[in-house]
């Protein structure tokens, strides 16, 4: 190593251990308990409405079942943030580690992880998650390892988390019928707009309440862009490349923003934008803007359409604001048959996650540690990390697989004091469990069942992204340089288009397309091509 080298790692170690505070480093003290029991540490990356891991039941029963000591570490995102980089660099990583690391963390960080798939016959609860739904086995499988265990929810979250919700109230006073098409749609909206729904005798009415543009990639969560699969090119846009303007089409990488599809959307809002449909200011909007406008005052509903998770978009679940919404499957574009219009395809993103359970390659007790792995991964502690303990009233068993959540872990939700992990579990859930209590679930498969059809109009390997393809990390740099100067370039044109109008103008739409092919489009493309075709095969 060169004398460069060696400063860099001694500032480096420095920095983290400024930076980690009472994260403990794995190496060094004792390595057992004033009992003589093995001491596994494990750091958790919490969310800040969760309580202490000391306070939730399970984790006291967990150390039992394990004949161990655990140590918990926890740290929230916001931090994490800062200090998972220099955790990297000087080495010190925790025995465990919960929502901390990623497979592309682990590919890059070779010497720093234990490669779980080589111990997998300790780990007979991961090798039934992956036998039962093999998806995520390909998820986490990077260069033939398994290092990076992935997490399950029920089987209920298997849904997207981008819905288009109306407001069916009005809908109902105007007498109008669900949109199904974009003219249908255009009524809609210029009724929403000029007729009074709400009222008020105000003409305070927003027809279509779009998100902002992202100012660093084409596609986001609540995405205006979202309309895109109006045009039968499918979106996925919970996360993934999606998210860059990648599109797949009967095995073929593309990018929208190459298509005529694209240009027809941007004019559609435009249209809205001049109609006075939607708000004139909506491309630049802050979320702080758009999330006020969409609840309004809590009592009288402004927005007619928008993009969200489901009903919550516009207040909690059960008020009156809330309620007055649906979601419906997204209006055909001018010229596309329903049977070629299409929806989001986020649902595996949505119930799988690719970073939930990481081993230090050094654990200070590696036996211990493969045990607690394996009982996070049981049935057992699975449902206890996702709703509570059952032993203090959180959760209920009712029956084999089956389980209620109960009032008081939802009284706990809403003061923001959650005594689980939710959907951070390093654990799954199988598809013969079923659980009744639990609100996000069932508003958000409620949300999504309108969308069944649509589902159905494409191919979910040959027509969407799959979530187990992932690019090598030289071609990760690649592409995030490339679309580092693309989206510079790209999102001011697209903005203006979409508040001021010029896509119409052929010259400038030309133009446009040439300079997306200066700024390096297809070679993102070809990378994606490339790694969709060596995944797939």
């Amino acid at each position: 190593m060169t004398r460069r080298g060696v400063a860099y790692k001694a500032i480096a170690s420095l920095a983290v251990m400024a930076m980690l505070g009472s994260i403990a480093a794995c190496g060094g003290g004792s390595t057992t308990d004033a009992n003589g029991k093995p001491i596994v540490k494990i750091l958790v990356v919490k969310n800040s409405n969760q309580t202490p891991m000391a306070n939730m039941a399970w984790t006291k029963q967990l150390q039992a079942d394990c004949n161990c000591s655990i140590q918990w570490h926890e740290v929230s995102d916001n931090a994490w943030g800062q200090q998972k980089n220099a955790a990297l660099a000087a080495g010190e990583i925790d025995d465990l580690n919960i929502r901390a690391f990623n497979p592309d963390d682990a590919s890059q960080n070779p010497s720093a992880f234990e490669v779980l798939g080589d111990d997998l016959n300790s780990l007979p609860n991961v090798k039934a998650f992956f036998k039962e739904q093999p998806i995520v086995r390909k998820f986490v499988t990077v260069n033939g390892k398994i290092t990076i265990l992935p997490s399950s929810r029920t089987k209920g979250f298997l849904a997207s988390g981008q819905h288009l919700m109306i407001n069916k109230t009005w809908l109902d006073k105007l007498g109008l019928a669900v949109p199904t098409t974009w003219d249908q749609m255009r009524t809609v909206m210029n009724a929403f707009a000029t007729k009074d729904p709400n009222g008020d005798g105000k003409a305070d009415e927003i027809a279509f309440n779009p998100r902002e543009l992202s100012t660093s990639k084409i596609g986001d969560w609540w995405s205006p862009f979202l309309m895109m699969n109006s045009t039968g090119i499918v979106t996925h846009f919970n996360s993934g490349p999606s998210q860059q303007g990648i599109y797949l089409k009967n095995g073929v990488v593309g990018n929208w923003m190459q298509t005529s599809q694209f240009r027809q959307v941007i004019e559609f809002y435009h249209e809205m934008v001049s109609k006075g449909w939607a708000p004139s200011d909506w491309v630049t909007a802050s979320d702080d803007k758009y999330n006020a406008r969409n609840q309004s005052d809590g009592k009288t509903a402004t927005v007619g359409m928008a993009f969200g998770w489901d009903q919550s978009a516009f207040g909690s679940y059960g008020s009156k604001l809330a309620d007055q919404y649906i979601s419906i499957p997204v209006p055909s574009a001018d010229g596309v048959s329903a049977d070629k219009t299409v929806w989001d395809g986020s649902r595996e993103a949505n119930r799988y996650e690719d970073y939930h359970m990481a081993m230090s390659a050094h654990p200070t007790n590696k036996a211990a540690a493969l045990r607690v792995i394996n009982l996070l991964y049981s049935e057992k502690y699975s449902i206890q990390q996702l709703y509570g303990s059952t032993s203090d009233g959180y959760l209920q068993k009712t029956g084999d697989h089956s389980y209620k959540v109960t009032e008081k872990f939802q009284k706990a939700q809403d003061a923001a004091k959650v005594p689980a992990l939710e959907d951070r579990l390093a654990g799954w859930i199988s598809d013969k469990v079923t659980v009744q209590g639990d609100r996000g679930m069932d508003h958000v498969a409620a949300a999504d069942a309108p969308y069944k059809q649509q589902y159905a109009n494409y191919s979910h390997t040959k027509d969407m992204m799959p979530i187990y393809v992932r690019l090598s990390p030289s071609d990760q740099t690649t592409v995030a340089n490339n679309n580092t100067a693309l989206f510079n370039y790209a999102i001011p044109v697209v903005s203006k288009w979409l508040s001021q109008g010029g896509a119409q103008d052929d010259s400038a739409w030309s133009e446009f397309q040439s300079n997306l092919k200066k700024y390096k489009i297809d070679q993102n493309t070809q990378l994606w091509q490339a790694a969709y075709t060596k995944a797939v095969k």
